[in-house]
């Protein structure tokens, strides 16, 4: 079964306008998914985490929207994704520059790939 997140994205990211400001901010959407992923696969619901961790439901509401208001702390995902059994991953990867994968292409040159950071490699389960 689709969610609503499911079906407003199928309906809106064909306009380029709403495309554009998504892949902005897809890998910030994406931690945000993982946040998710990670409290439902513990069973948790907002507020078991929040007392767990001696915050308000609404905290970590907030924590949990990609609406952008919210920068949490370091301490504060810490403690967020050892609530639920998690431990917080941040890598730091390098940048491929557009101009140059081309260039590396016409000369001949393997361009190396590079990883970009996953969602996935930021929450780790323990």
């Amino acid at each position: 079964m689709r969610g609503a997140d499911d079906r407003l994205r199928t309906r809106m990211l064909p306009r380029p306008e709403v495309r554009r400001e998504y892949d902005k901010l897809e890998e910030e959407f994406a931690l945000f998914d993982e946040f998710l992923k990670a409290r439902r696969e513990s069973g948790m619901s907002q507020a078991e985490v929040a007392r767990k961790i001696g915050t308000t439901q609404s905290a970590i509401a907030r924590l949990e929207s990609p609406a952008g208001k919210h920068s949490p702390s370091l301490a504060t995902l810490r403690r967020y994704a050892e609530a639920m059994g998690y431990r917080v991953e941040i890598r730091l990867v390098k940048k491929e520059e557009a101009g140059q994968r081309g260039s590396q292409a016409k000369s001949g040159k393997r361009a190396r790939s590079r990883r970009r950071v996953s969602a996935r490699q930021l929450i780790v389960k323990d």
